[in-house]
């Protein structure tokens, strides 16, 4: 199986980068294949770059990409996905709500699709969150058909050659729909496995608040008009 790169966003995460660092690397070592893990750190203000620069001094294949001011999820992952060298990159957030030893299980399916997107089979959110979420999934449902069950879900497995056809434009929480319905348009294989997702002990989670979802209904608009567009304009060549 080809190498491994694991990208992990955080955003002023200092309660979590460390114990999420170790895990990842306890487990990619279990791997038996070649890896690397990618810290991004997005513009924290708290103590998130301090530890993950010492973390470096004994973490093998560590690296850290580091950006300011905060660009946002979406500006996260496209630094950590222009950093990634390996042939397959999966992502999850360093905030300590998935098990990383399921990283195994996305890996598994990886020979049967171009995508392995986890869905969180028990969503440990406030309620808040989970009709945010729902009231997403349908919207995006109804402008691009059926994607996954959980477009949103921060563990995602998937081949670096999607990277060449998919355009990504959003710094902000439309990536992940920005993806995956640029992949299934040009005809990728997307495969769907349950994750574990785990309650948030420490740091504050931010894809809830009112800046963040207008943004992304905004954003959402202005992609269903712009895949139209590359897609036309691809059919033309």
């Amino acid at each position: 199986m080809s190498g491994l790169s694991i990208v992990l966003p955080a955003y002023n995460e200092e309660a979590n980068v460390e114990s999420a660092v170790e895990r990842v690397s306890t487990v990619a070592q279990q791997l038996g294949m070649d890896y690397e893990i990618i810290l991004v750190n997005d513009g924290s203000t708290d103590r998130t770059g301090e530890i993950a620069r010492e973390l470096m001094q004994r973490i093998p294949n560590f690296r850290l990409v580091e950006h300011y001011p905060n660009r946002g999820y979406g500006g996260a992952l496209k630094a950590g996905f222009a950093a990634a060298t390996k042939d397959l990159i999966v992502f999850v957030p360093a905030d300590n709500q998935f098990d990383f030893g399921e990283i195994n299980r996305l890996l598994e399916r990886i020979e049967e699709a171009d995508i392995v997107s986890g869905y969180r089979a028990r969503r440990q959110d406030p309620f808040i969150r989970k009709l945010n979420a729902f009231g997403w999934n349908t919207l995006v449902r109804l402008l691009f058909g059926y994607l996954c069950r959980d477009i949103d879900c921060g563990f995602k497995l998937f081949r670096r050659e999607v990277l060449k056809h998919v355009n990504l434009v959003s710094d902000g929480a439309m990536i992940d729909t920005e993806f995956l319905a640029g992949a299934k348009a040009r005809g990728f294989r997307i495969a769907e496995v349950p994750v574990t997702h785990l309650p948030r002990v420490a740091g504050e989670a931010t894809g809830a608040n009112l800046g963040v979802i207008l943004r992304a209904f905004r954003d959402l608009v202005r992609f269903r008009l712009r895949l139209s567009r590359e897609l036309r304009g691809e059919r033309g060549r």
